[in-house]
């Protein structure tokens, strides 16, 4: 190949989607619809039990939530990285966007049902 030191050629390595985008993603949906599941045992429990169910669900998006917005934030800065010329680009940066937004969506659907839970067990 021309303009190549010692005649040694670059092969071109396609793009490849980031795994930890796409499994921020998955994460962040999953905590979606399970701070859903935490909002309506919250307001369906009823008293002291519904708030204790509400608080386990809680945990489980919580986790799952704050897995998504940090794989997400990881996934940016997998990225953002220059490769050399013979090193893997990644791409999905969409996808690590919409992981961490619904990974903090998902986060604050908890809060709310759980306050919900909590509000509703103690009148």
């Amino acid at each position: 190949m021309p303009g190549t030191p010692f005649a040694v050629v670059h092969l071109d390595v396609p793009p490849v989607t980031s795994g930890l985008a796409v499994g921020s993603l998955i994460a962040g949906i999953t905590s979606i619809l399970v701070s859903i599941l935490v909002i309506c045992v919250g307001a369906v429990g009823g008293g002291a039990n519904g708030a204790w169910a509400a608080g386990a669900f809680a945990a489980l998006g919580g986790l799952t939530g704050a897995g998504a917005v940090v794989t997400g934030l990881l996934g940016l800065r997998q990225i953002r990285r220059p490769a050399p010329p013979p090193g893997v680009r990644f791409t999905g940066r969409g996808l690590a966007i919409a992981g961490v937004s619904c990974g903090g969506t998902g986060l604050l659907l908890c809060l709310v049902g759980v306050g919900l839970a909590l509000l509703l067990a103690v009148t």
